[in-house]
Parts: C-alpha cells; sequence; structure tokens
C-alpha cells in the first residue's frame, strides 16, 4: 500500500520569501520531479527564458486556453494572467513525479478543490515583514509600484497560512531546504482516498 509516486505539492507565498530559492536547492534530494511551468501574460524579464522560468503569451492567447478549459487554474496577478497548464500535470501524475506548484492562494484554492486527494501544501514565507520588504528592494526587479503592490497582497496573503499543511519560514535557507525536502518526501506516501477505500475493503476480506 505504501507508495511513492503520482502527488502534488503546492508551494505558496510572497514574492521575495525565496520559493525559487528553495525548488532549487532541493529538487535533487527529493526523487522525480515535474516542475509546474506557468503560463503567463506578463512580459519577459532579463535573464528568464521562454518555456523554462514561464510560458510567455499574449492576452488573447491565453483568454482562447481558458475557453477551452486548458488550465487546471488561473488567476490574474498585477494585471497579468497566470495560469497552469492541464495536459503536463496529468502526465506527469501518471509517471509516477512529485508535480511541484509554485502558484498563490488563489491557485492553491483551485488546486486543492480538483486534486486535494494528492495534494500536499507549504506556505513559504521570511520572518517579518520588514524582513520581505527588504528582499524585494534589494533584489531591484520591479518598480516601486509594483513592489508596493506585492507588499499589500503579501499582507493578504499571510491571513492565509492556516489553509495550508505546513508553514515554512525562510530564514535561515539550509534549514529552511531541510524541513522541505522533508515535506516533498512525506507527500510522496499520501494515498488517495479511493484507494485507502480499497486498501481497508480487502482488508476485511481476508479476515
Amino acid at each position: 500500500m505504501n507508495r511513492s509516486s503520482g502527488a502534488i505539492l503546492v508551494l505558496s507565498g510572497p514574492s521575495g520569501a525565496g520559493k525559487s530559492s528553495l525548488i532549487n536547492k532541493i529538487k535533487d534530494h527529493i526523487g522525480p520531479t515535474y516542475f509546474s511551468i506557468s503560463t503567463t501574460t506578463r512580459a519577459i524579464r532579463e535573464g528568464e527564458i521562454d518555456g523554462v522560468h514561464y510560458h510567455f503569451v499574449t492576452v488573447d492567447e491565453f483568454k482562447k486556453d481558458i475557453e477551452q478549459e486548458m488550465f487546471l487554474e488561473y488567476a490574474i496577478v498585477h494585471g497579468n494572467y497566470y495560469g497552469t497548464s492541464l495536459g503536463p500535470v496529468k502526465k506527469a501524475l501518471k509517471e509516477g513525479k512529485l508535480v511541484i506548484f509554485d502558484i498563490d492562494v488563489q491557485g492553491h484554492d483551485a488546486v486543492r478543490n480538483r486534486l486535494s486527494d494528492i495534494t500536499t501544501s507549504v506556505f513559504i514565507t521570511t520572518p517579518t515583514l520588514e524582513e520581505l520588504k527588504k528582499r524585494l528592494y534589494t533584489r531591484s526587479t520591479d518598480t516601486q509600484e509594483v513592489i508596493e503592490g506585492r507588499i499589500e497582497m503579501a499582507k493578504r496573503e499571510v491571513q492565509r497560512i492556516s489553509e495550508y499543511d505546513f508553514l515554512v519560514v525562510n530564514d535561515d535557507l539550509e534549514e529552511a531546504s531541510e524541513i522541505l525536502i522533508s515535506i516533498a518526501k512525506a507527500a510522496r506516501m499520501k494515498i488517495p482516498t479511493l484507494q485507502i477505500n480499497e486498501f481497508v475493503h480487502q482488508w476485511e476480506e481476508q479476515s
């Protein structure tokens, strides 16, 4: 009954909390994975590669995919569309991979609603709001207006931490990565309700 396949790990948290850094730290220590690449209408940033960091599309292309129900979830964040395509996720699950999502709280709701049985969720944040502000200003990738928007969103997102299975405070990258590795390994062992019911039935039948 114990298994190590076909599961989902949702990572959410404010921009600047270090989610990408943590993912890079743990990816070689948690077995076969598929990192779900979001589709977005926002402009590509310097150093980003289409198909690696995001799938960059036009607003019209994104809306067409919405009409065709091609997304597991989608949301408008800071005036741009972000979404998760269903096809690659289903394929990775069938291959027994741990599918990792880096999505916001709205995306977490959508994944929970559709794939709750095999989903483990983690909220990642800085130890304080002040530390988050410091990181956002230090990385110098956004305008003042965008940074202020991210800070306001972070304040709202933090209020929903209780909706997640785990909280990881990314104060020390090494320590946070060790905790996340443990969570990821446990996520692989999560068993869908249907399989549990089948096991109980078989267990009783053997009496």
